[in-house]
């Protein structure tokens, strides 16, 4: 007789001993990394790490996240006067729980092992949701909206099967991956299958950033920039058209401390001040970027993201990673130096029926409209 259980932990340190033995799969599930959410989680982010048990024996993993959205300006657009989407949203829709990672793109929600399948695994997840539900409940916070994100078309699960009734499949922006092909070895080959036209544009780019230094920073460093790294990193945020969260100071500090060499920051330095930095997170045989932040002057005058991307692609051919996960936002940009846009999916629900009744026409009016081109800059 089968025995499927869960369990919801608050803390790295309480997680099943062999917890790791299923995440090595993805370093955005491991216990360091949770480690990172539990001491520098935005503010008004708290995580939830759930174990699933088949007869007691650990057979899957997963992260929710608690995201309370009255507690920051979440529609920037329209920061200079009233705006009707935030109120709204603020007043319908500002307590959240998601199974996933809102500080990624990407099936970054759960993992199993062979012991349970995923419609099992699912209907666990679904009691799991309605369990934190209830506790929250019990604090007076009432959770308006239940979701679980970021799913490709291939890794879409049978939400149904599973038993969730009532929820809306949604799709936002893309999540942007570039594909790093087997023949390429340095940045040269690269090149060579780029186009004249976007060849010049990284020769202008590569000329227009004379007189930045590249540095790699350890956590010292780091956390002796870190009131300078927070402003840039305000910056860009504050040009984002939709916020769920802002990074507390010490975040990247504690990234390095607990990812140690898979976690590598880079700092952009003109007359030795920093102007611009980003971020990479080794995952096995792909890399992710993760934030990044520039002072706006600089970025103008040197193409500084640019170079950033240019970068980032440079140092994943050298050491022979798969993919780039170069994620949501600036989608563009990223397709002119060869990042593919690849669909992604999720599932949410209204806790108010009467809201969740009209969730088809609710979620696109609050999700951000944004037009672009996707470019292609090979031969």
């Amino acid at each position: 007789m089968q025995n499927l259980t869960f369990k919801i932990y608050t803390t790295s340190d309480s997680l099943p001993v062999d917890w790791d033995i299923i995440a090595q799969k993805n370093v955005f599930l491991s216990r360091n990394y949770l480690a990172i959410l539990e001491q520098a989680a935005p503010e008004n982010m708290h995580c939830h790490f759930i174990a699933l048990f088949k007869n007691e024996q650990l057979c899957g993993i997963a992260l929710a996240q608690y995201i309370n959205l009255r507690r920051i300006n979440t529609f920037v657009e329209e920061k200079q006067r009233f705006c009707l989407k935030d109120y709204l949203f603020k007043k319908f829709s500002s307590h959240i729980i998601v199974i996933g990672n809102n500080t990624l793109t990407g099936q970054n929600a759960y993992l199993l092992n062979e012991l349970i399948s995923e419609t099992q695994a699912l209907s666990l997840f679904k009691d799991a949701l309605n369990t934190l539900t209830k506790s929250y409940r019990k604090q007076c916070i009432y959770i308006n909206l239940l979701a679980i994100k970021d799913f490709n078309e291939a890794e879409l699960p049978n939400f149904k099967a599973a038993g969730y009734k009532g929820y809306y499949q949604f799709c936002t922006q893309p999540n942007m991956i570039f594909d790093i092909r087997p023949n390429w070895l340095t940045i040269d080959d690269y090149l060579a299958n780029l186009n004249t036209k976007y060849r010049t544009q990284y020769n202008r780019a590569r000329k227009k950033a004379e007189g930045i230094e590249k540095r790699k920073l350890s956590a010292e460093d780091i956390k002796q920039q870190q009131d300078r790294i927070h402003e840039l990193y305000m910056t860009v945020a504050a040009n984002a058209s939709f916020n769920t969260f802002h990074l507390p100071k010490n975040h990247f500090e504690v990234f390095k401390q607990q990812l140690k060499d898979d976690f590598l920051f880079y700092g952009y330095f003109c007359n030795d001040k920093l102007v611009g930095f980003n971020t990479l997170i080794r995952n096995g045989h792909d890399i992710d970027t993760y934030f990044l932040g520039y002072d706006d002057t600089v970025q103008k005058e040197k193409m500084l993201y640019l170079n950033m991307l240019y970068d980032m692609v440079g140092y994943a051919i050298k050491k022979q990673f798969s993919h780039v996960i170069f994620a949501r936002s600036a989608m563009e940009i990223k397709s002119s130096v060869g990042a593919r846009s690849e669909q992604v999916y999720g599932i949410i629900k209204h806790k108010n029926p009467l809201l969740n009744m009209f969730m088809a026409k609710l979620f696109p009016y609050f999700d951000p409209k944004i037009e672009w081109k996707e470019r292609n800059p090979f031969k």
